[in-house]
Order: structure tokens, then sequence, then C-alpha cells
């Protein structure tokens, strides 16, 4: 099966509470563009990351809100900013990860348990997934091509109705392959 491939860059995903803490009273997200994923997009507005040792400054914010505020992040940046012990996790599995601070211009919060290394993974809308015999949670392997491909294992499957098929993996994965965007194979 070959299916699309996404890159995924650091980026914040950010609660209602915090959204007005960070952008101000009443505040919301605006739209930019959409991402692969239904309903997901893209927004105009950027945090900075701070740790005690380093910032990483226009960081992008993902919509729409959601009900807790989350990290996520490459390894790379992981040691820029001089967090240890990251987990590398699916989305939303936040617990015993690092703090960190987010700072605007208009405010800033502090997150006790919110940094991830993402956990590559591959969305698949139900019926996908049925036809081609995966199941939600499953671990499978993606084959890249190019001079520098390989494969990746540990890749875990996400289901749900509303998901379009797509693998997404970080940046340090993707520079590690040489790879931009397209197709790749999935591999049972």
């Amino acid at each position: 099966m070959k299916i699309l491939c996404e890159i995924s860059v650091r980026h914040v995903h950010i609660s209602k509470e915090h959204v007005e803490i960070l952008f101000g009273k009443g505040h919301q997200l605006k739209f930019v563009r959409e991402l692969s994923q239904p309903g997901q997009f893209l927004a105009s507005e950027r945090v900075e990351l701070v740790t005690a040792k380093s910032t990483i400054k226009n960081v992008a914010v993902l919509g729409p809100e959601r009900t807790q505020t989350q990290v996520e992040i490459s390894r790379t940046d992981c040691f820029a900013l001089g967090l240890k012990n990251v987990p590398v996790r699916q989305s939303g599995n936040l617990v015993d990860s690092p703090a960190i601070i987010l700072r605007t211009e208009k405010g800033e919060v502090k997150i006790d348990s919110g940094v991830i290394v993402a956990q590559r993974h591959i969305h698949m809308d139900t019926k996908t997934a049925k036809d081609n015999g995966f199941k939600d949670g499953q671990i499978i392997s993606v084959k890249f091509g190019g001079s520098r491909g390989g494969t990746l294992n540990n890749t875990v499957v996400r289901v749900h109705d509303n998901f379009a098929p797509a693998v997404h993996i970080d940046s340090d994965e993707g520079n590690a392959l040489g790879f931009c965007s397209g197709e790749v194979e999935i591999l049972a």
C-alpha cells in the first residue's frame, strides 16, 4: 500500500484558556490553511518555547483549540532547549512529560506536563483501515525510497472515521531519510 507521508515540524496545540492568556481575552485562532487531517488547520498565531537554557521563537500553532495544551518537538529541539527525558508518545499522552513555558507579547503560560516527541504514526479512516487489514494501535513499518531511503519501524496506526490517510514523521526522521514529502510504502 502506498500513502502520502508528511513531515510534522515543531508545533503546539493550545487550550481555550491558554489561547486567551497568550493572545487576549476572547481571542480565537485565525485560520491560515487546512492541514491534511479534516478539521485541523495552521493558525496565524505563533509562540515562543522557553526553557532555562534556550528559546525557540516563531513556533506554529495548530487549530482548533484542544482540551489541553501540548507541545510537539523533535529530539533535536529537545537538545536545543536543554530538555531531557522527553518521551516519544502519541498525541495527547502527556503524563510525566517535561514542563515548558509558552510566551507571546501578550502573556505567558507554564505547562507543567506537556512536551512530547510525537511517535511516528499513520492516520487512516475506518474504511481504508478495514479494506487494507489494519487496526487501531497496530504497529507497522514504513518504507522510504530515495538515495537515503530506509524503513522506519514502530509506526503506530491510528484509525478514526474522520481521519484522512497520511503518515506523519518528524523533521529529524525526514532529514535522516532525505525525505521532504510524497508517497511511501506501508509494510504490514
